[in-house]
Formats: C-alpha cells, sequence, structure tokens
C-alpha cells in the first residue's frame, strides 16, 4: 500500500497517473495546501520542503521499514523501479527516459510554474515578468514537439514517467498563453494521453478531493506565496 500526500496540482497529478496506469493500491491523504496544511509537523517529517507531493511505501522491496519519499521525480522514479513499469531497462531507452523526466523537472515545471503565477496570482501583473515566462514556456513546447515529431512519447515508442510528470503541465495550457494548435505534434500527444483510462481515473479523483481554486483568497496567497525561512 502507497500513502499518498497529495493535493490536485500538476505534481500532484504527476503521481496518480503512475498509481493508476500501474494498479498500485495507494491512499490519498489530502494535504490542502491553501489552508498551510504542508506545515505540519508530521508532513514536514516526510516533506522537509512542505511541497506536496510525498509517499509512504508501506511495503518496500527490502521487507524493512516504511520508506517515505519527497520531491515527484524522485516519486516517480522510486515506483517505476519498483514495479518495472514504465521505465525502460534497455540503456538507451531508459536514459532518454531520465532525460525527458529531468528536463521537466528543472524546466518545464519550475517555468510553467512561474507563468502561472505572474499571469493568474500575482498582485501586481508585471508585463516585463508576464512576457518572460509566457515566451519561456512556448519554447519549451516548442521543444517537446520538436521531439514529439518523431516519436510517440517523450522518450520513444513507449509510454514512461516522463510522459506523466510533463502531461500535468500541459493541462493548463490556456492559463499558460499557450495555443495547443501551433504545437500539433505536442497536441496529438496530449490528446492521447488525456484519452488513456488511467488518465481519466487520476483526474476523477482530483475532483473527488478539490474542485476550489487552490489560491482563492489573500489568506492563501499569503500562505503559498508569502514563505520564508522562519
Amino acid at each position: 500500500m502507497i500513502d499518498l500526500y497529495y493535493w490536485t496540482t500538476p505534481n500532484g497529478h504527476k503521481i496518480t497517473l503512475f498509481l493508476e496506469e500501474a494498479a498500485v493500491p495507494y491512499a490519498i491523504h489530502p494535504v490542502n495546501i491553501s489552508k498551510g496544511e504542508q506545515f505540519k509537523p508530521d508532513f514536514l517529517a516526510i516533506s522537509p520542503n512542505n511541497r506536496i507531493p510525498a509517499i509512504v511505501d508501506r511495503a518496500p522491496v527490502d521487507g524493512g521499514a516504511p520508506v517515505s519519499i519527497f520531491e515527484s521525480g524522485a516519486i516517480l522514479l522510486y515506483l517505476a523501479e519498483k514495479h518495472g513499469e514504465f521505465l525502460s531497462t534497455d540503456l538507451r531507452r531508459r536514459v532518454a527516459t531520465l532525460e525527458w523526466l529531468f528536463w521537466q523537472v528543472g524546466g518545464l515545471g519550475p517555468m510553467a510554474g512561474q507563468n502561472h503565477h505572474f499571469c493568474q496570482y500575482a498582485p501586481e501583473k508585471i508585463p516585463y515578468a508576464i512576457e518572460r515566462y509566457v515566451k519561456e514556456t512556448n519554447r519549451l513546447y516548442g521543444v517537446m514537439n520538436a521531439r514529439l515529431a518523431d516519436h510517440a512519447f517523450l522518450a520513444g515508442d513507449d509510454y514512461s514517467i516522463a510522459d506523466m510528470a510533463a502531461y500535468p503541465w500541459i493541462v493548463p495550457h490556456e492559463r499558460q498563453r499557450q495555443d495547443l494548435n501551433d504545437f500539433p505534434h505536442l497536441r496529438r500527444w496530449f490528446e492521447t494521453i488525456a484519452a488513456r483510462p488511467a488518465t481519466v481515473r487520476a483526474y476523477a479523483r482530483a475532483d473527488e478531493i478539490n474542485q476550489i481554486p487552490t489560491v482563492g483568497d489573500e489568506d492563501s496567497r499569503k500562505i503559498l506565496f508569502g514563505q520564508t525561512a522562519r
């Protein structure tokens, strides 16, 4: 059994996508980040960066004590290795999967996240910041589109954890001021993943847990965007 500490954000969706695809039993423990639940001591014990998602594996392969993992990329890699799915053992396919997984973690996610912040949430609309991150998001979409021009999925012919990592960050493409019609290969990939039964199930779980915007008022804005070391 996997205990999933989760909220309905792109990074949270990555993990439900894997668990649904691999038919791994899991229990969701909602962590409402707009109410500051990510700062509770029991959550910080498994996710010291006070970010979702995090998991606790109650049945690790070594038969020992439960294993906790934070950071979505690390979780996807752990689950793929444990269950032997969505990460090829072939050297070159594995390398390609890890390249695109880390590309998402280090590029698409942070840049699209800043896009969301300055376009949607910042109390002051700063034209330079909006232009900077909308253009960078556009560039990254272009990188994906070029890759997918001659590959079915990011790592090649097979659906992988790299696709699971990237897909949730493309779902809000309209909010990111991107038009998928400008990226036909990316759009084909996106529509293919959206139609997978496991994707439908994963997003249905999100709707069960939360249908309210994460940043809904000034209090949630302060919780999410006003953090310091203290």
